[in-house]
C-alpha cells in the first residue's frame, strides 16, 4: 500500500476497521470453543516426518513406499 499516495489524495490510512473485523471473527470463534487443537496421534505423525527430514531420511522412506520414483533425481522432497 502506498501510504503517501493515499495521504495526498485524502484517503484514510487507518486500519482500525480491519482490526475490528478480525477481532470480531476471532472472539466469535473462541466463544464457540472451536479453537484448533492437536490430537496426540496427528502430532506424533507430524513429528515423525519432521524428524525424517532433519535426519535426511525422508527420501529413502518415500523411495521405499513408492519405488517408481527411486531412480528419478528430478523429484525434490521437502517438508
Amino acid at each position: 500500500m502506498n501510504y503517501g499516495d493515499r495521504y495526498r489524495h485524502g484517503e484514510p490510512i487507518a486500519s482500525g476497521f480491519v482490526e475490528s473485523a478480525v477481532n470480531q471473527v476471532v472472539s466469535k470463534r473462541f466463544v464457540k470453543r472451536q479453537q484448533m487443537a492437536w490430537r496426540p496421534r496427528h502430532a506424533h505423525n507430524l513429528l515423525q516426518i519432521r524428524t525424517a527430514v532433519l535426519n535426511d531420511q525422508l527420501r529413502s522412506y518415500v523411495e521405499r513406499w513408492y519405488p517408481s520414483i527411486a531412480g528419478e533425481e528430478n523429484h525434490r522432497l521437502a517438508a
